[in-house]
This record gives structure tokens, sequence and C-alpha cells, in this order.
């Protein structure tokens, strides 16, 4: 199946709803790299009447999320993946559209390959920055995710 800005979009309102009730909106999905924006607005602002940082986060890690997914399903084998560690930085007060992308697609498929190879699980350290619309960054998150292949011989 080809993840397309439509379907994430189902996929937020039926299994992330917090995610798709604050805005958080799928722009643009290549096999290099991924495009998130919300908007700041009242449902998603914190009492400083800026975009709150959960929202932010949610957006940052959808980013990565889906070039995880999309790279675990050219494969055609199954795998476990989970966030291990997350770490973020605010360095300006967010309003307005938010842009959050991740180019990190050649470290996943790298991590992948390792882990067929070798049937160890594999750490990999994804980026997601956001810009406002004068892009300016106003944020930035890694996400440290865990790909293993899931043995044949198990259904996990």
């Amino acid at each position: 199946m080809k993840l397309t800005p439509r379907k994430i979009k189902l996929f937020l309102l039926f299994k992330l709803p917090s995610a798709f009730f604050s805005g958080v909106r799928v722009k643009s999905i290549s096999a290099d790299e991924v495009v998130v924006r919300v908007r700041h607005c009242w449902i998603n602002q914190n009492p400083f009447k800026s975009l709150y940082w959960a929202t932010q986060g949610m957006a940052s890690e959808l980013a990565t999320g889906i070039l995880v997914m999309q790279a675990v399903e050219e494969c055609k084998e199954k795998f476990s993946t989970l966030v291990t560690q997350q770490k973020g930085a605010f360095t300006k007060k967010a309003t307005g559209n938010i842009v959050f992308s991740c180019k990190d697609s050649s470290k996943i498929n790298d991590a992948l390959t390792t882990s067929i190879k070798t049937g160890e699980g594999q750490i990999v350290l994804l980026k997601s920055n956001g810009f406002d619309e004068a892009g300016d960054c106003v944020s930035s998150f890694e996400y440290e995710w865990s790909v293993k292949v899931r043995s044949k011989s198990t259904n996990n």
C-alpha cells in the first residue's frame, strides 16, 4: 500500500485522534522526505499563545514515523519498531503555520538492511526540524527508533 497524505489523515483520525484534532497534517510524502504541517490555533496552543510543545512533538514524530513505515513496507519483511528515546529543543515561539520535515530515509534503509542480515535490532537516530512561515527554526527533535526484523518462526 502506497502511503499518501489522505491515507495518513484517515490513519490519524482512527489511530491517533489527538494528532488529528490538534491539526497535524501531512503535506507531502516522497521516498526521501516527509513534510508535516500544523497551524497554531486555540485547540493546540499553550497558555503563552504559541503552539503547545506536545503538538510540535506529534508533528515531528509523524514525519519520522512515516519514513519508517514506508521503508518497512518496501522491505517486504515484518519488523517491530519502537521509539526508544526522544529529545527536543525549542528556539523560538511557534505561531502561524509550522512545517516539520525529515530527510533521513537512507539511515532507515541502512538499519533495516542490517537487521535483515544480522537478525539483530538496530538503532537509528532521525531528526525533524520545525520552521515557521518566515523560515526560522522554532524547534528541533531527535527520535531514536529501534527496528528489528521479526523471526519467521515467531508471531510477534
